[in-house]
Formats: C-alpha cells, structure tokens, sequence
C-alpha cells in the first residue's frame, strides 16, 4: 500500500506537477493545486464517473498575512455516491489577487466567490456577477484581511436610502384588503 488515498494517487496521475502537495488524515483528502490548474482539477473531479464530487459543499478563503501566496483558496467537495470528502487548496498572490471562477462547475459556486470577494478582495475572473454580497457597495476595503484596521469608521449610509420595511408591509396588506 502506497499510502495515498485512491482520489489522491489520480490527481496526481492525472495533472502532475500541478498537484504540488497532497496528505490525508482520517479520511479526509487535501490536494494543493496551482492556481492555473485549479478549474481543470474541479471539473475532473466532478466529471469523472469514478471520482464523482458533485457536491461543492464549501468554498472559502484563507489568509496568511506574511506569508507569499497570502492567500488560500478552499474548495470542500464531497461525493454521495463513495461517501467520500477532499479538500482542494489553492495559492493567492497578494499582488494578483485573482483565481478562475468555479461557478463553470457548480453554479452554487457564485455566492461563495461572492462573499470571498467581499470579505477578502479575491476575484474571481470569469464570475457572472462579481459584487458585494455581505457589505454595502460603499464599504472601503475587506475586512477578513488581517491587515483591516480594527477601528476602522467606514462611510455610512444614509437610511433615507431604505424604504421603511414596515410601511412597505401595511402598504401591501392595504392593499390586499382593498382589493376584495
């Protein structure tokens, strides 16, 4: 026995030196994937019949603050028909804070580009509507980076801005009751 998982042993038969590091602890797999290949990683391991990780369960960011790449990328997956989890990470460069979006493979992918874009500034190129998810447009920076000032006062808005949610309510069963 080699040691490495079966999904493991084909990542790395299959994409090489892109899959630059792997481990597994308890049955859960980690591959760490180039930022270039990271797409093509994804749709094997969604694809194929015997990988089958058709559940994005969770995508997120990781930042390392001092160290290059700052940044990680994490893609959580999961397969129902092996029962079977791997993790796949990839490298951020802080001064290019861009990866290819996942949402080609799984559309259930966009909120969480979304979010990863507002609370880190990761972009994700390709990204069908790539905006603030979490925080106003008006928000100044991203504060899951952990060089965000802790006191920092961002620009506030204006509450004339957001109709009152209550009166929206009366106005709508107003009108339900005139309606009969």
């Amino acid at each position: 026995m080699t040691g490495k998982s079966r999904v493991i042993e084909r990542l790395t038969e299959q994409f090489g030196a892109s899959v630059y590091e792997t481990h597994s602890y308890r049955g859960d797999d980690t591959a760490l994937v180039l930022r270039e290949s990271v797409i093509d990683v994804l749709a094997f391991l969604k694809q194929d019949p015997d990988m089958d990780f058709a559940f994005l369960m969770d995508l997120t960011a990781v930042d390392y603050l001092g160290r290059e790449p700052r940044f990680e990328v994490v893609y959580h997956l999961y397969s129902f028909s092996k029962n079977s989890r791997v993790r796949v990470k990839t490298g951020v460069p802080e001064a290019d804070p861009v990866v290819a979006t996942a949402s080609t493979v799984w559309k259930g992918a966009n909120w969480f580009e979304r979010e990863i874009f507002d609370m880190y500034g990761i972009r994700f190129e390709g990204h069908p509507d790539l905006r603030r998810i979490l925080l106003y447009e008006e928000f100044e920076g991203h504060p899951l980076r952990k060089d965000y000032p802790i006191d920092l006062r961002q620009p506030t808005v204006s509450t004339r801005e957001f109709p009152d949610p209550e009166k929206q309510v009366r106005i709508t069963i107003d009108e339900w009751r005139d309606r009969k």
